[in-house]
């Protein structure tokens, strides 16, 4: 069976956004975006809820005009993959290889995952704290920033007790530190 795993860049404090929803302080320098990619490149699937999907979206469209190579090899990967977007409020999806489904449901997920051939991303907090609650993730990736932002969007699920087993870390030059946990 594939992994589903949730990857995130979050404050040192542990929110994506702070209270005003920004997130700007998350953008990755050049050495995080390259290994993101490296991270994603195995990625058929994404999971996301609407906010993310639409921040995500723009990838559809960026091939060349970021003028990086890092940038557009992430999206190439983007574009490459399967999206599934769940929201009860988006009209329809705007990329290609997007399905919208209205509610999450965790046996729905549980079949993708018995029938993926590649491993499944689930990106936004909101969605993932709800497959996380279900069982369903089985690694984390948080990307910690430099930062302690005081509030906002958290990136782990209040009250949901998670039992981490460290795989891997990494410190980047700019102050970043990734984690990696299996979960459970």
């Amino acid at each position: 069976m594939v992994n589903l795993h949730y990857a995130a860049i979050a404050s040192l404090d542990g929110y994506v956004a702070d209270n005003n929803g920004n997130f700007d302080w998350a953008m990755p320098d050049t050495e995080v975006h390259a290994f993101v990619n490296d991270l994603e490149r195995d990625v058929g699937t994404y999971l996301y809820g609407r906010r993310m999907y639409e921040t995500m979206a723009g990838w559809e469209s960026m091939d060349g005009l970021e003028s990086s190579p890092v940038a557009d090899d992430f999206g190439r990967i983007w574009r490459g993959a399967d999206k599934v977007v769940y929201s009860t409020t988006l009209p329809e999806p705007t990329t290609p290889r997007t399905r919208l489904e209205r509610t999450f449901d965790p046996d729905a997920v549980r079949a993708i995952k018995m029938s993926a051939a590649q491993d499944i991303s689930i990106g936004g907090s909101t969605l993932a704290a709800q497959a996380i609650a279900a069982g369903l993730v089985d690694e984390c990736h948080l990307f910690l920033c430099p930062i302690s932002v005081g509030g906002g969007l958290r990136a782990l699920p209040a009250n949901v007790r998670l039992d981490l087993h460290l795989l891997a870390e990494k410190t980047f030059d700019g102050g970043v530190i990734y984690v990696r946990y299996r979960l459970g």
